[in-house]
């Protein structure tokens, strides 16, 4: 597991968020789990052309967020 941390930048406000990333992740669980303040607050999987869909929402992070959130991980080619 690696661990990769990101800032989010919307509306003049900053989210600090850390993304777990699992490279040999199995389909039972998230290739990507996204932690704010250390609880888990989502988890992403990419499909067959690397686009991140959720596939854990604990819904404590606005959807906006979220989308921003998967844009930024896509561009860091992680997967």
């Amino acid at each position: 597991m690696e661990r990769h941390n990101l800032s989010i930048t919307n509306n003049d406000e900053t989210f600090s968020f850390e993304i777990s990333d699992y490279p040999h992740h199995t389909h039972d669980h998230c290739k990507f789990d996204v932690y704010q303040n250390g609880v888990l607050v989502a988890g992403f999987n990419p499909d067959e052309q690397n686009v991140l869909h959720l596939c854990n929402d604990k819904g404590t992070v606005s959807p906006e967020i979220l989308n921003l959130l998967a844009d930024e991980i896509e561009v860091h080619h992680w997967m």
